[in-house]
Order: structure tokens, then sequence, then C-alpha cells
């Protein structure tokens, strides 16, 4: 039997709720652990000190040549990135990243679970985008990309999730967690 942290990877375009989802997920299950995404985007006004790693570029390139991403990309002029995981986690880990980094992530870590969000519609998503106050160009080059986005999604494989209802958002993610520890034989850790 597996005892080893699963890898689950959550993706979707901005504005479709990952973060406040993951959140929610990962304090209603202690079991699972967020790992912290590095950028080289500024804070949004009114967005957590602890919601990314904020970093500057020249650090952020120094750590790709020193190997210590697990998956790194540059999406609309900033860097984003997860660090190399810990070997001693306890925890099954969550990554809250772009499908982009997913894909690197599978490369790495083939047995990793992949879940994309989707927002209930286009428009949903631009006025979540415009609410967390992106500004009007980062909104549309993000709706843009969303499609292409969820193209990749799918040819990833990855278990699609429309984020009409939070709390049920999260017990699908939840189930799918379920499902693929069950699959590979992981015991709860």
């Amino acid at each position: 039997m597996n005892t080893d942290p699963l890898l689950i990877v959550v993706s979707g375009p901005g504005g479709v709720g990952k973060s406040t989802v993951v959140k929610l997920l990962v304090e209603r299950y202690p079991e699972l652990w967020l790992s912290r995404s590095w950028t080289t985007r500024e804070r949004r006004p009114g967005e957590s000190r602890d919601a990314y790693v904020y970093v500057s570029r020249d650090d952020f390139e120094a750590r790709i040549v020193a190997d210590g991403f697990l998956e790194h990309a540059e999406f609309l002029g900033n860097y984003y990135g997860t660090p190399t995981l810990d070997e001693s986690a306890e925890r099954d880990v969550i990554l809250e990243i772009d499908v982009q980094g997913a894909r690197q992530v599978l490369q790495k870590e083939p047995d990793a679970v992949l879940i994309f969000l989707e927002a209930p519609s286009r428009d949903d998503q631009l006025q979540r985008l415009r609410r967390r106050g992106d500004p009007e160009e980062k909104v549309a080059q993000r709706v843009n990309k969303a499609e292409q986005e969820a193209s990749a999604g799918r040819e990833l494989g990855a278990q699609t999730i429309v984020n009409h209802d939070i709390d049920d958002t999260v017990e699908q993610m939840w189930n799918v967690i379920e499902k693929a520890r069950a699959a590979q034989g992981r015991t709860g850790l």
C-alpha cells in the first residue's frame, strides 16, 4: 500500500475561484497542505500577503538556475513557479497553478491528480476578475486565454469541475481526491 503523499494539481483560468476553493478545501481537510507558489508580479490591492511568495525577477531567475522549482512559467509578463517539494511531506500536497505548470508537473510526477476549475460562464469569470481588482487590460487577456486553458486541461486529462457553488465545488474536489487515493492504493495520512 502506497503511503507517499498524493500530489493534487488545481488549475484553471484566472477568475474561476481557485484560491477561494483551495483555501476552503485545505481548511476542511487538514490532511491536505497547500504549497505556496512564487511570483514576480505585484500584490493586488486587498490581496493577502501570503497569497504568494513575492520575489524579484532576479531572485526568481536565480532559483530557476538552481533547479529550485517543480514547475515554473512566465504568464502575462510575470514569472510564477512552485518550489520543489520537501521530501518529508506528511500530508497530500495541493498545487494551485496554471495548465502550463500542470503539464510540467505531470512530466515529473505522472501520478499527480489534475483538477481543472471553470467558472459557470465567461461573463461570471469577467465579473470575478473585475471584482478582485485586475486592470481591465489583464481582465481581457485572462478571459481570452480561458478557452485555450480549458482545452489544455482536457488534453492533460484533468477532471473538470464547474465552480457554481463553493461548498459543492469543494466536495466534488474532495471526492476526486478520495477516488485517486483509492485507485493508487494510498492510505489516509
